[in-house]
């Protein structure tokens, strides 16, 4: 049986009376449980805000679009068919997006203006639920035998600016070609709205509208064209792969671009985030590990004589120095567990109760969400360990090159 544990053990509780050692040993432990556990907690949030954006911008946009260079293409229906050919692909469908400015009788903004197949919009994007769809296609029928105004939705934001609801009507201003004048003259259209939606993202509610595909080629006189095909693949995170091999497949002009790249900025910033507040709060548990460093140092001092009398009856330097690696990693075993444990807790009380509430007009979110992911934990929990077990290295050296007789001599 090896004894060097056995001797660890009975260096971490101390006898003495005036001894500050069990002290120490506490304050180390908790060092690093506090480490941990802020770790723990502040990534998993980060994670969850990270997921969230995610989830919320694909609700949004399709995981990839297809667009020409150049003007408008008319053959978006060959286009989404080779598209869908591919068995990455999911579901395809045409849209248009296009600049207006919408007036109310109370307010003027402007907007993105995007047109949609709501028979085929459902597949791609889930912001705009399957009764939101109808009502659009409901509209745009009825009024084959009962003209009126187009219907529109517009984001809660941008109809709270507008001051409009669900039954109103507002005019949209586009540019657009008038008879073969050189100039673009602003062409207006009395428009009703038919609902709001609401993204999550304040950007989006407060500029997006939707039409229904076919007024929104009438109103920018495009014709039977589009600005491009949203596509949705069944893995997201295989969007790089298919983008490629449907570009080569569609050959020039066409060119795609996958969610990463639309929305790159926006991920690579919480990202970062994620890095730096990693960083920072390891710095939490570095100076945690420099008190272990020191509880050994102090131990080493003390217990000298010790030492010296484990060489006399044939320790090895290997066997002291592995009784203070021993004594160090217990604390830094210790506090990780214990931080743990606190982390996951206080990821399970921000989850349940809403202990902080978030401006909805700056964040997608009302409360801290929480997302704790396997690999998060097992690298936290791996630096933490690692930076405790650096700092035993050097006392242990110590320990391990003290010289019996001086031990005795001295202690």
């Amino acid at each position: 049986m090896h004894y060097e544990p056995f001797i660890a053990r009975r260096y971490l509780r101390s006898k003495r009376r005036r001894s500050v050692f069990p002290l120490i040993t506490v304050l180390g432990i908790a060092g690093v449980a506090v480490g941990v556990m802020i770790l723990i907690t502040v990534t998993a949030v980060m994670t969850g805000a990270e997921r969230h954006f995610q989830e919320r911008v694909l609700s949004v946009s399709a995981h990839l679009i297809v667009m020409r260079y150049g003007d408008p293409f008319g053959d978006y229906e060959e286009v989404g068919r080779r598209i869908g050919a591919n068995e990455a692909v999911v579901a395809t469908a045409p849209f248009l997006y296009a600049q207006g400015l919408l007036r109310s009788a109370k307010a003027t903004a402007g907007s993105v203006i995007r047109g949609i197949d709501p028979a085929r919009e459902g597949g791609t994007t889930t912001v705009l639920p399957p009764e939101t769809l109808n009502l659009l296609a409901d509209d745009f029928l009825r009024r084959r035998n009962a003209p009126g105004p187009p219907g529109i939705l517009l984001g809660r934001e941008l109809a709270g600016q507008l001051g409009v609801g669900p039954g109103d009507q507002l005019f949209l201003l586009t540019p657009r070609a008038m008879n073969t004048d050189v100039a673009r003259v602003p062409a207006m259209e009395r428009l009703q709205v038919l609902g709001t939606i609401e993204t999550g993202l304040y950007d989006f509610d407060s500029s997006l509208a939707y039409l229904h595909l076919a007024d929104a080629q009438r109103l920018m006189a495009v014709g039977e064209t589009v600005t491009g095909v949203a596509v949705r693949l069944k893995d997201i995170y295989q969007a790089g792969p298919v983008k490629a091999r449907i570009t080569a497949e569609l050959g020039f002009p066409y060119w795609a671009k996958d969610w990463m790249q639309l929305y790159h900025n926006m991920f690579s910033a919480l990202k970062l985030q994620k890095t730096v507040m990693f960083i920072i709060l390891t710095l939490i548990v570095l100076v945690a590990a420099l008190n272990i460093a020191g509880t050994l140092f102090m131990m080493v001092t003390e217990k000298t004589r010790d030492i010296a009398i484990l060489k006399a009856m044939g320790a090895t330097d290997r066997s002291i120095g592995r009784i203070f690696v021993i004594k160090g990693m217990w604390i830094g075993l210790t506090g990780t567990f214990i931080g743990l444990t606190g982390g996951f807790g206080l990821c399970a009380l921000l989850q349940r109760y809403q202990f902080v509430r978030l401006d909805p007009k700056i964040y997608p979110f009302t409360r801290l969400p929480v997302d704790v992911q396997a690999p998060d934990v097992a690298l936290i929990v791996g630096f933490a360990l690692l930076i405790c077990f650096v700092a035993t290295v050097y006392p242990s050296r110590r320990a391990a090159r003290l010289n019996p007789v001086d031990g005795l001599r001295y202690a």
